[in-house]
């Protein structure tokens, strides 16, 4: 149901999903937030990137978010065991290296016989030993992280499909479709994705940073505190670089908005491109914005490709002072073995790097927590009304009589639009509703189908209140056929019998027929079985719209809405529509929305309706006599076509 003109653009409730970055001032084409990717992987800058975007409610949040992995406790206990256990060998490992050096180099300046080596292959066979278990607990660490990550992302985006379901039609009315899709896409997976990668590896990185000092501290503690003395110029050094690079990549995340926008705009509206001969314009824009974004994407990956040297330099200068150190303190009183050294170095740059996955996986996590804030916010949204289904409503008893009593109605509070409607529809005739944009038309068909509730009066269908009917009990009684088609992906016979899937195909072809639109399907070279493209852009509109009343035939509905059926097609397509839908509309209840009012002529009954008010009704003839705001329309309408 499109959504009617008469009401206000409301603001999203979650202004924080939008593109905040500064674009430029000449056109907005950001379609949403585009996360560019750092060289040092993760999003933004790399190691003590751009932060993360922040929750609202973080603490809330956090605790929702555990609460919802409960039942996914024992996994997520399972891949961290194992995953802890690969670190702890990996913390382990260096010790029998070390061993093995230093037993050569005993050896060779005999401090220690030949026979001290008989050791060597011992060891060597634990190396491998603990390295094929550390491969086999990596493994098993990561089939469950990901099997975990499946089945969370899965279950996510089935609580929010359903959750969908139950939404009243104003949510999306009052949401960006941009903003809901992308809970589903890039929150729900940033959720799942977070588990395995973030969780994991700040649990791994802290024991890896413990272990590592310790270890350090065992094989020397004098190197230790000259390795720690360099910690904090990793930092320095990185945040200093970091503070510089967040803003370019900001513009950097702007600017590929843009260009994808732009991309997109002209795409979609090449032919108006090329009628309007703006070929060159067109160009020349894309260069400037392709331009924008080369400059500032290269500014950005260069400041923050100046992470890793800075931290290659750092490394290489804490390593030359290392060995230096050790080498003097190899000639102490209690010498350093070649294979002290040797393994100190192996843990030194086993304990830096840890440090900045852990400040870098920070970030990530406000992230996942925002996400899961959103997720979480979809999830909590008012829903319909629950439904209560009563005895007085009989599907095989339906006529399809509607009346309306003192009927309010307004989308935003304060605004009346439908102010003490009333109306009676006898079951089988055809009522035609008429006035100018924004008088209500649209809006009176969606409170009929319960899309909207009241904000007072009753709507009766067959003298039953439709509050006390199940919605889609309700809404499986009426059929539609819009001004704005809606085709899906698929064949032809999918897209007529969406409403009766068990149809057969001569239950198809038959109201193909009846519709008048068989004969332009036998001319395809696949017949029913023709696969409709996105937007079903390889047919005609006309023949959109006729496939759409062919579906509407083969439902077989008791009530009928035409929603401006025939406004956008020529004159020979509206000939046929028209054919069909007064074939369709024989014996059922018919409300007809047109702006064409030599379409309506017969119509039982006319309503004229003015600001959310039926001003006038009657029969065309009757209407015309009036001389009122009918007529008014009617001969505005025959004068311009005179014309």
């Amino acid at each position: 149901m499109k959504t009617p003109q008469t009401k206000p653009s409301l603001p999203d409730r979650n202004p924080e999903l939008q593109n905040s970055a500064s674009l430029p001032p000449k056109k907005n084409y950001a379609r949403g937030v585009v996360r560019p990717q750092g060289p040092m992987g993760g999003h933004g800058p790399g190691m003590f990137g751009m932060p993360g975007e922040k929750a609202k409610n973080a603490k809330s949040t956090v605790r929702r978010l555990i609460r919802y992995l409960r039942p996914y406790l024992p996994g997520i206990i399972l891949m961290t065991l194992f995953s802890v256990l690969a670190t702890l060998i990996i913390i382990v490992s260096p010790m029998l290296s070390k061993e093995i050096l230093n037993t050569f180099q005993f050896v060779v300046t005999g401090a220690k016989p030949l026979e001290a080596l008989d050791v060597v292959p011992m060891l060597f066979v634990w190396l491998i030993i603990l390295y094929a278990i550390r491969f086999l607990f990596d493994l098993i660490s990561g089939l469950i992280g990901n099997r975990l990550s499946a089945d969370i992302g899965r279950n996510l985006r089935t609580s929010l499909r359903d959750k969908l379901e139950r939404l009243p039609i104003h949510y999306f009315d009052e949401h960006k479709t941009g903003n809901t899709l992308s809970v589903f896409s890039n929150d729900v997976e940033t959720i799942a994705d977070s588990l395995q990668q973030s969780l994991v590896s700040i649990l791994s990185g802290l024991l890896m940073v413990v272990g590592t000092l310790v270890m350090m501290f065992i094989v020397s503690w004098e190197l230790t505190i000259i390795a720690l003395v360099f910690l904090p110029l990793y930092v320095v050094a990185t945040m200093m670089v970091t503070k510089r690079s967040q803003g370019k990549f900001k513009t950097q995340q702007a600017e590929l908005g843009n260009l994808n926008g732009f991309i997109e705009e002209m795409f979609t509206g090449q032919k108006v491109v090329q009628l309007f001969g703006k070929e060159q314009d067109s160009t020349a824009e894309f260069d400037e914005i392709n331009e924008n974004l080369t400059q500032s994407s290269a500014s950005a990956q260069f400041l923050s490709g100046l992470i890793r040297p800075i931290m290659d330099f750092l490394s290489n200068l804490s390593y030359v002072i290392v060995v230096v150190v050790g080498a003097l303190l190899a000639g102490g009183a209690q010498p350093l073995l070649i294979g002290d050294i040797s393994t100190f170095i192996n843990y030194q740059k086993r304990f830096v790097n840890p440090i900045l996955t852990i400040a870098n996986l920070a970030n990530t996590l406000q992230s996942t927590i925002a996400g899961a804030e959103r997720v979480f916010e979809l999830l909590d949204a008012p829903e319909e009304s629950p439904d209560q289904a009563v005895d007085a409503f009989s599907e095989d008893r339906f006529q399809g009589t509607v009346e309306l009593r003192h009927v309010d109605f307004s989308y935003v509070k304060d605004q009346d639009l439908i102010k003490d409607l009333n109306l009676k529809v006898e079951a089988g005739h055809q009522i035609a509703i008429v006035g100018p944009t924004g008088a209500g038309k649209t809006t009176l068909v969606n409170l009929l189908m319960r899309f909207y509730d009241l904000d007072s009066g009753t709507i009766l269908i067959d003298g039953v209140d439709s509050v006390d009917v199940p919605r889609t009990t309700l809404r499986s009684q009426f059929g539609m056929v819009l001004q704005d088609t809606w085709l899906f992906s698929g064949s032809i016979r999918d897209n007529v019998a969406y409403g009766k899937p068990d149809a057969t195909p001569e239950e198809v072809r038959e109201a193909c027929r009846q519709a008048h639109v068989d004969h332009f399907i036998e001319t395809l070279p696949e017949g029913y079985d023709t696969l409709l493209n996105e937007d079903a852009a390889n047919i005609s509109q006309g023949q959109k719209q006729l496939l759409t009343i062919a579906r509407a035939i083969l439902f077989n509905p008791k009530i009928l809405i035409l929603d401006e059926a025939t406004s956008s097609v020529d004159t020979r397509t509206e000939a046929y529509i028209q054919n069909a839908m007064t074939f369709m509309m024989k014996g059922k209840t018919s409300f007809v929305i047109a702006h064409r009012l030599s379409t309506i002529k017969k119509a039982s009954l006319i309503l004229v309706m003015q600001n959310g008010r039926i001003v006038e009704q009657g029969n065309h003839a009757e209407l015309l006599a009036k001389n009122g705001a009918y007529a008014e329309l009617y001969n505005s309408q025959f004068v311009n076509a005179m014309v």
